[in-house]
């Protein structure tokens, strides 16, 4: 068995090599926040977030990412959990996550809906109002050709709004939905939860929260000079709570998580740690009255036939 550690400008690679396999996660640097959800999360305390300290008048910069080769198992969970979709991971050079493929692990949901035939010619809203570049809109003739100059054209009607949404990278924080003059977006949050700040334990001046907060509009600045939350379109990613250096300044509370069926273990455990005994509880229960409803609906088809 061979470990290697690779280390880039945008990248860092963790790679395991056995005779057969060939083991690699990926951190992509230009995606992560540096929000610690992974870090939460990793059974094996494989990796670790480092607080990167600002010099005198500068903007606070968000906290890295390391991983210690030794220590991953390339579970996935990391993967997985993560809402930026920062980390790969592969064997043998093709993606494969391997607590899902045990269906011991859900999947996020990324619930987003793109009507394009509310869409006006020309509309570039959404592209331009996403906080992280995932938006590319165009107009494209019936065969698929891009128009360039949509005014110059004298017969429109057959022109149509094209979207390409990068919806693995996409963490849900609605800004495109509710910026969009048309209604032509649906969203639905992955992360739900509660962000509160006490303005009184704030020390005069600072803004560190709001200078790594990766979603514009999510946190800003108000008259009085205090940063607030604008929680229509914060994700609970978290970075704001760990870069703040007054203890109970900022209080995060995840109350939910959007995710597709699954019943194990190890869920529940990651479930509890990311957001709380009390909302783990919560989906367990949740989960009991749909197997107990499904369970009678059986009953009462059997019957029936």
């Amino acid at each position: 068995m061979k470990l290697l550690k690779t280390e880039r400008e945008n990248e860092l690679i963790v790679e395991r090599i056995l005779h057969a396999k060939r083991y690699s996660l990926t951190l992509d640097k230009t995606r992560c926040v540096g929000c610690g959800i992974c870090v939460e999360v990793c059974p094996r305390e494989a990796i670790e977030l480092k607080k990167l300290l600002k010099e005198e008048g500068e903007k606070a910069k968000p906290p890295s990412i390391d991983i210690d080769e030794q220590k991953c198992q390339y579970c996935g969970i990391c993967n997985v959990l993560c809402p930026f979709g920062a980390l790969g991971h592969r064997v043998n050079g093709k993606p494969w996550i391997a607590v899902v493929e045990a269906e011991s692990f859900p999947k996020l949901i990324r619930d987003i809906q793109f009507d394009t035939k509310k869409c006006e010619l020309g509309c570039v809203d959404c592209e331009e109002v996403c906080p992280l570049g995932l938006i590319k809109v165009s107009v494209r003739t019936p065969n698929g050709e891009e128009v360039k100059d949509v005014q110059s054209r004298p017969n429109k009607e057959n022109l149509a709004v094209a979207v390409d949404l990068d919806k693995d990278h996409c963490p849900c924080c609605r800004i495109c939905e509710i910026k969009c003059p048309y209604g032509a977006l649906s969203v639905q949050k992955i992360f739900h939860g509660i962000l509160k700040i006490n303005q009184d334990k704030c020390p005069d001046g600072c803004q560190d929260c709001l200078d790594v907060c990766p979603i514009t509009g999510a946190l800003y600045l108000s008259e009085d000079g205090k940063v607030h939350v604008n929680e229509l379109y914060c994700v609970y990613c978290g970075v704001c709570e760990i870069v703040c250096l007054e203890e109970g300044a900022l209080d995060l509370q995840r109350t939910y998580i959007r995710h597709t069926p699954v019943r194990s273990g190890a869920w529940n455990k990651a479930l509890e740690k990311l957001t709380s005994t009390k909302e783990m509880s919560k989906e367990l229960r949740a989960k009991g009255l749909t197997r107990t409803r499904e369970s009678v609906e059986k009953r009462l088809a059997w019957r029936r036939a």
